[in-house]
């Protein structure tokens, strides 16, 4: 039963228009040819697995940063965050997760805070992978203020495939750490800028899980760790 419910995840609501369009797509796809109604299963199948929305376990304790996002971490260096928000110009260290098409693609909260500024800013669609998508490309971003007074951003960057970023939270609205904010469809990258005297617990390279994977911690007397491929 446990198995069943690993693989029947709930799905993103933002699924099911597509799901139905991919699955009347087979329907005509097995009336032309079965082989390419066959092959219109699959990516059907693909689709409902693309936005599943699974739950997950999120540590509480104060002064946890949780990754926002499923996926790699790919970059982890000092970056001045996006001038929209209004965070100034002095470079802080950002965390950068890169999805491809097969993470899921919920984007969650990576701490208790309040939304103090939203915004989008419109770009071009260059692979999410590269540094210059941090600037180049399309993109939403949220300021997040803790009860102590600090603040970190988050940025939710659309990639060479992704063409939609959905961000369902305003400004002064109130977040838990793991909560669901938004999502972007197919293969992106979001990325986390830290305020001082927080520290990165990830490596680059390592694979980092939305809603559980401990990123970053406030006033931590942990040096940044360093890795090896085993």
């Amino acid at each position: 039963m446990d198995t069943i419910r690993s693989v029947l995840v709930p799905i993103h609501q933002e699924g099911y228009k597509f799901i139905a369009i991919f699955a009347a797509a087979t329907l005509i796809l097995f009336f032309i040819a079965e082989p390419l109604g066959w092959a219109g299963v699959v990516l059907t199948l693909w689709c409902a697995y693309f936005f599943r929305d699974p739950p997950r376990v999120t540590p509480v304790r104060e002064g946890l940063l949780i990754s926002p996002a499923d996926g790699v971490v790919q970059m982890i260096e000092r970056a001045v965050p996006p001038e929209e928000l209004g965070m100034g110009l002095d470079p802080r260290q950002r965390i950068s997760i890169f999805m491809n098409v097969f993470d899921v693609h919920v984007n969650r909260s990576p701490v208790d805070g309040v939304v103090t500024a939203t915004a989008y800013r419109p770009g071009s669609f260059v692979n999410a992978a590269l540094d210059k998508a941090s600037v180049d490309n399309e993109r939403q971003a949220l300021k997040i203020k803790l009860k102590n007074g600090k603040e970190i951003a988050v940025v939710q960057i659309a990639g060479l495939v992704a063409r939609r970023i959905l961000c369902n939270v305003r400004e002064g609205q109130e977040l838990k750490a793991g909560q669901r904010f938004g999502m972007i469809r197919f293969g992106s990258r979001v990325d986390i800028y830290l305020d001082d005297g927080m520290v990165p617990l990830v490596i680059v390279g390592q694979r980092a899980v939305a809603g559980e994977t401990v990123v970053a911690e406030d006033n931590s007397d942990e040096q940044p760790r360093v890795g090896e491929v085993r």
